[in-house]
């Protein structure tokens, strides 16, 4: 079973400054937040201190395990950041590459424009004549 689909079965929810939150809520939150609203690096902070707490473990007694959803909040939150990490990615070398194409299609278009500087008078006037 994966993590959303227990995550789904458990109806696990993340509380946070908005309030409770389900997982597809996740993927609305920014990734930080430098004026303190609900974040998911500040979420994924909160969660990873109670992972490595440790306070509830015992590596002898079987009852006294950490809480396995704690976890699962964990992977889940982290799985989110890296999916938006990679969007964020992906959207920049969109960009880059739409910045360059716009730029090459700028140079072909000067480039046009001195060819057509280029011809003789007649030249043009034939041309202008064609359209």
């Amino acid at each position: 079973m994966d993590m959303f689909e227990k995550a789904a079965r458990i109806k696990l929810r993340f509380d946070t400054g908005k309030g409770m939150l389900a997982v597809e809520d996740l993927f609305d939150l920014p990734l930080a937040s430098k004026t303190g609203k609900t974040n998911l690096d500040d979420l994924a902070r909160s969660l990873y201190k109670q992972l490595k707490s440790g306070e509830d473990i015992s590596f002898v007694e079987a009852d006294k395990a950490s809480d396995p959803t704690v976890q699962l909040r964990f992977d889940i939150v982290k799985f989110v950041i890296d999916t938006k990490l990679e969007e964020n990615r992906q959207a920049s070398k969109e960009r880059d590459r739409a910045e360059q194409k716009q730029k090459i299609m700028a140079l072909i278009a000067d480039k046009q424009d001195e060819a057509l500087k280029g011809k003789s008078l007649e030249d043009l006037q034939a041309e202008l004549a064609k359209l």
